[in-house]
C-alpha cells in the first residue's frame, strides 16, 4: 500500500513516523520544509503539491489543524481532490466538523474514491508511541483496507459507524476531557488550600470514583509546573466549538459547555491562545496566591498505560 501524509505536526508527524518505522511505502507533505526533511532522510519520498501525493498513493491521510486548513488542502486548484480517482481512499486524521467532513466526503466520493475519518485521542505521548486510540468512520470495507496502517499508527481502534461518526465522537470526547481539566483545577486547589499534600489528593484521586483519564496524566505536568500537555487554549476553544455546533444541529440546550468555555476564553486572555490548555488551572492558582506543586512528578506525559485486549480494540504494535 502506497501511503500518502499531509500535514507533520505535533500529532501528524508522531503518526508519519510509526507508518515510516514500520516499512510502509511513505509519501509526505507538509509547508513546513524542516519538518519534511527528517522523513526524507530516513526513506519516505516527498511530494511537489497535495494533487501529486494524491495521485502517487493508494491511502491519503490528512491530519491538519483546523477544518479550513482541511479545506484548503483539499480543494485547491493543486489540492487532494485532483489527484483522486477510483480506488483511493482518503483518510481525515484531523479533528473536525461532521458536517464538514460529509462535505469532503462527498467530493472524494464523485472522484470514484472512498472518505473515512479517523481522528485520534490520547496524547501527542501516545502518537509517538503506537499507543493512541483511533476512532473510524466510513464504510466497513474502507476501514478494512487502511486497518494495516491504522494498526501501526494506534492501539485501540474503534469503528464507530458512517462517515462523521467518527467526528462527532472525537469532539464529544475533547469536550470532556476540557470539563475534566477545569474541575482538576478546582479539585487540587481546593485539596492544597485545604491543607492536603498534594501528592497524596493526586493518588487519593486517582484511586477514586473521582478518577479520569485527564487527572492521571495531565494533573502529573501540572504537579511538576510544566504544565506541557502539547495542546494549546486556542485549540480547546476549536474542539468547544465544533462541540457547540453538534449540539446546535441536534437541538441540545448546553449548560456545562457554555461555562467551560468561558473559562478557558479568560485563560486564552490571561496567557495566550499559544499557552499549554493545563495552564488553566493557574487563574485558580492566582486567584489564591498559591502554586499546585508536588515532588516526584514529571514535566512530560509519559506513556505507562499497561497491554490490554478487549471490545472493539484492535491491538497490533509494530
Amino acid at each position: 500500500m502506497r501511503i500518502g501524509f499531509i500535514g507533520l505536526g505535533n500529532v501528524g508527524g508522531k503518526l508519519a513516523g510509526s507508518l515510516l518505522r514500520n516499512g510502509f511505502n511513505l509519501t509526505v507533505r507538509d509547508l513546513d520544509p524542516t519538518a519534511v526533511q527528517p522523513f526524507l532522510d530516513s526513506g519516505a519520498q516527498g511530494a511537489e503539491s497535495p494533487q501529486a501525493l494524491a495521485a502517487a498513493c493508494d491511502l491519503i491521510i490528512t491530519c491538519l489543524p483546523a477544518p479550513a486548513i482541511s479545506a484548503a488542502v483539499m480543494e485547491a486548484a493543486d489540492g487532494v481532490l485532483a489527484g483522486l480517482g477510483p480506488g483511493k481512499l482518503w483518510l481525515e486524521m484531523s479533528t473536525t466538523d461532521e458536517a464538514e467532513v460529509k462535505r469532503l466526503g462527498a467530493l472524494v466520493e464523485e472522484r470514484g474514491a472512498t472518505a473515512m475519518d479517523s481522528p485520534v485521542s490520547g496524547g501527542c505521548h501516545r502518537a509517538a508511541t503506537g499507543n493512541i486510540a483511533i476512532f473510524v468512520g466510513g464504510p466497513r470495507a474502507g476501514f478494512e483496507t487502511a486497518l494495516p496502517a491504522l494498526s501501526v499508527m494506534g492501539r485501540r481502534i474503534l469503528h464507530t459507524g458512517p462517515l462523521g461518526s467518527a467526528s462527532v465522537l472525537k469532539v464529544v470526547t475533547n469536550y470532556l476531557a476540557s470539563v475534566h481539566l477545569a474541575a482538576i483545577g478546582e479539585a487540587l486547589t481546593v485539596s492544597k488550600q485545604a491543607g492536603m499534600d498534594l501528592a497524596t489528593a493526586y493518588e487519593a484521586i486517582r484511586l477514586s470514583s473521582g478518577n479520569s483519564f485527564v487527572h492521571e496524566t495531565e494533573s502529573q505536568v501540572i504537579l511538576n509546573g510544566s504544565y506541557n500537555i502539547n495542546f494549546t487554549m486556542d485549540l480547546v476553544l476549536k474542539d468547544m466549538g465544533l462541540f457547540e455546533s453538534v449540539a446546535e444541529r441536534a437541538g441540545v440546550p448546553l449548560e456545562i459547555a457554555p461555562l467551560v468555555s468561558g473559562i478557558f476564553k479568560d485563560g486564552q486572555e490571561r496567557y495566550g491562545a499559544r499557552a499549554w490548555s493545563s495552564s488553566i488551572v493557574k487563574r485558580l492558582e492566582d486567584a489564591c496566591g498559591t502554586d499546585l506543586r508536588a515532588p516526584g512528578f514529571p514535566p512530560e506525559m509519559t506513556d505507562d498505560e499497561p497491554e490490554e485486549v478487549g471490545g472493539e480494540a484492535v491491538v497490533r504494535r509494530g
